[in-house]
């Protein structure tokens, strides 16, 4: 199979790094081969016929057993990247024809790809309030305060029920759920990360009004290891609540956070209301002319990725004011 001289293979371990590659679905693999081996045998009178459906990927580094990939899960009407893990058993083969500006295409197991579209990601966020300490040395915490600040935020999480509050000590997490869906699934497209901004914003008000307090907000997303489970688990007893939350995007928000801190402190950049990883920050829709790769951005690394990682930190206010859409 592939036996003509102009195929490129690739075994595992050699799958190119930092290009475009696609994915493909392996049931595809003998078609392709077909009409590549024809259309090779005479270029100039043999037509090239797409074969199947690809997805947008790029090889950021091989593991023992896995390779890291960027899945771009949307380059249509925003630009989706989205970190992946494909693991060894999962790779059938690549093949790739530069001579002939064919980017190599990986082939996958179908059961692992099919999942891929049909499984759950997560947006993340985690809202903090400063000045707490201070507020618990000189005792100017109330119970009412605090009550106050619960039942605010209990009647914004009653208005977006796809949304997980959690609150704790200071601070309070958030997550969302969203797939990407595929033409061969009942599964459809539903990312809207704008909503994040938003309600960083009107948290950040509940704070100001019931505590006199701000607050900043820390942004994630991408594939979370709770796939095929609801936003929060509550057990029997009511005594266990877990977020289902496992994975890179969660690490993220801990990694952006201890970063952004200690930056603060050296003065390597002023303070912002949101911190934003640039996987997130860049899917989301801004307006044609906002410059968004000139916003005042850091970098940062996390064990989840290998590559080196950024956030972007702004105010909520210049965020959601260079929004193509309203969230």
């Amino acid at each position: 199979m592939f036996d003509h001289e102009k195929f490129d293979h690739y075994p595992f371990e050699k799958i190119p790094l930092e290009q475009d590659l696609y994915l493909m679905d392996e049931k595809f693999l003998n078609e392709y081969e077909k009409m590549m081996s024809h259309f090779l045998s005479d270029p100039q009178n043999n037509d090239y016929e797409p074969v199947g459906y690809v997805s947008f990927v790029a090889a950021r580094k091989i593991l023992a057993n896995s390779v890291e990939l960027s899945w771009y899960a949307n380059v249509s009407d925003r630009f989706h990247e989205v970190s992946i893990i494909l693991t060894k058993e999962n790779f059938v083969r690549c093949i790739g024809c530069w001579q002939y500006d064919e980017k190599p295409i990986i082939f996958v197991n179908g059961d692992w790809l099919n999942s891929l579209y049909a499984r759950s990601f997560s947006v993340f966020a985690m809202v903090d309030a400063i000045g707490v300490k201070q507020y618990l040395e000189e005792d100017k915490l109330t119970t009412a305060m605090l009550c106050s600040l619960r039942d605010r935020i209990d009647a914004l999480a009653s208005e977006y029920p796809s949304v997980s509050f959690i609150s704790f000590a200071d601070s309070l997490l958030l997550k969302s759920n969203w797939s990407v869906g595929a033409h061969d699934n009942d599964v459809t497209y539903s990312y809207e990360p704008e909503l994040f901004v938003k309600l960083s914003a009107e948290i950040s008000t509940i704070y100001q009004e019931c505590l006199g307090l701000p607050t900043y907000s820390v942004i994630t997303q991408g594939q979370n290891s709770y796939y095929d489970d609801n936003l929060l688990h509550i057990s029997d007893s009511k005594n266990h609540i877990s977020l289902n939350s496992l994975g890179i995007p969660f690490a993220q928000l801990m990694d952006i956070e201890h970063t952004a801190r200690a930056k603060i402190r050296a003065k390597e950049h002023s303070p912002a209301e949101v911190y934003m990883d640039s996987q997130y920050y860049n899917s989301l829709y801004f307006k044609f002319d906002f410059e968004k790769r000139e916003q005042p951005k850091a970098s940062y690394s996390t064990k989840m990725v290998s590559k080196d990682c950024e956030y972007y930190f702004n105010s909520a206010a210049t965020i959601l004011d260079n929004l193509r859409t309203e969230c």
